[in-house]
């Protein structure tokens, strides 16, 4: 990651509170033994006219990738279990609205990161943070349900 110093991280932080989101989301696939992928996001959004502070925090987060949607919104996006984990680790003593949130992703994280074959009662785990990070969340679509997750993980419910 770029240099940083608090001030920035507290300005992310706060960018994050009030225009970005923390997903984290079992996403299916076709290819490999598994049916399932942890997908782990970042994402900050700003009106497509206003984007250049997506570009500063791209720059000084030292990762991620600017779009624009087409509705008329830029999105950073930054993907990754180690570097999601990395920048809620220094974003976390600053972020006050989704704080509880990052903990989850964080905690999440952490597991992920230790281990290649969890077990029952870790991926257990994750689901809860998934659900604690999604009951937070603004979203469109349904959200899914715990049963629905443990299903997806092969977990019985």
């Amino acid at each position: 990651m770029g240099s940083r110093s608090n001030i920035d991280l507290a300005y992310i932080a706060g960018f994050l509170d009030g225009d970005g989101s923390l997903m984290l989301q079992i996403k299916k696939r076709g290819d490999g033994k598994r049916k399932w992928r942890i997908m782990c996001t970042i994402c900050f959004y700003q009106d497509g006219r206003h984007e250049m502070p997506l570009y500063w925090i791209r720059r000084v987060l030292g990762i991620g990738y600017v779009s624009k949607r087409n509705d008329g919104m830029s999105e950073l996006r930054i993907n990754g279990f180690k570097q999601v984990r990395d920048i809620l680790k220094n974003l976390l003593p600053f972020i006050k609205f989704k704080k509880e949130q990052a903990k989850a992703m964080y905690y999440a994280l952490e597991m992920l990161l230790k281990n290649d074959q969890l077990k029952d009662s870790q991926w257990r785990k994750i689901v809860d943070c998934i659900l604690k990070i999604q009951e937070h969340n603004y979203v469109t679509k349904k959200k899914k349900t715990r049963e629905e997750l443990c299903l997806m993980l092969g977990l019985t419910p």
